[in-house]
C-alpha cells in the first residue's frame, strides 16, 4: 500500500474524524498494550495519531484533477447555452401572447349601472 502525503489540513481532518470515532467506542485499529494506553492518557487524538503513523486508517483523500475542472466548464458553458435558447423562446412566445390577446379597458361606473337594469344579478 502506498503511504499518501497529507496536507496539514488533510491530516487535521483525518485526526479529527478518527478521534471523533473512537471516542464514539468504534474499535481501534492497532493492538496497544494497558501501559501504551496509559502513556497515551486514553487520548482518542492520540490514539489516531499513531493509527496514521501506521498507516492502519482506511480513510482516503480524493484531490480533484486539473482535466476535470475543464470538463465541468464545458458543462456549464453548454447548459448556459441551452439556457439562452429557452430564453429566446419564452420571449418569441411572449411577443405571441401579447399579439394575440385583446387589449383590456378598466370598467367605468356607467357600464356596472347598464348591467344592473338590463336584469344582471345584484348582490344587496
Amino acid at each position: 500500500m502506498v503511504k499518501q502525503e497529507f496536507s496539514k489540513y488533510e491530516k487535521a481532518r483525518i485526526l479529527g474524524a478518527r478521534a471523533l470515532q473512537i471516542s464514539m467506542d468504534a474499535p481501534v485499529l492497532i493492538k496497544l498494550s494497558e501501559e501504551e494506553l496509559e502513556e497515551l492518557n486514553y487520548n482518542p487524538l492520540r490514539i489516531a495519531e499513531k493509527e496514521l503513523e501506521e498507516d492502519v486508517l482506511p480513510i482516503t483523500v480524493n484531490r480533484p484533477l486539473p482535466g476535470r475542472r475543464e470538463k465541468s466548464i464545458e458543462k456549464v458553458k453548454i447548459e448556459e447555452k441551452k439556457e439562452e435558447k429557452e430564453g429566446e423562446t419564452e420571449e418569441e412566445e411572449i411577443k405571441k401572447i401579447a399579439e394575440e390577446a385583446e387589449i383590456m379597458e378598466l370598467a367605468n361606473p356607467e357600464d356596472e349601472s347598464d348591467l344592473d337594469s338590463d336584469g344582471g344579478s345584484s348582490e344587496e
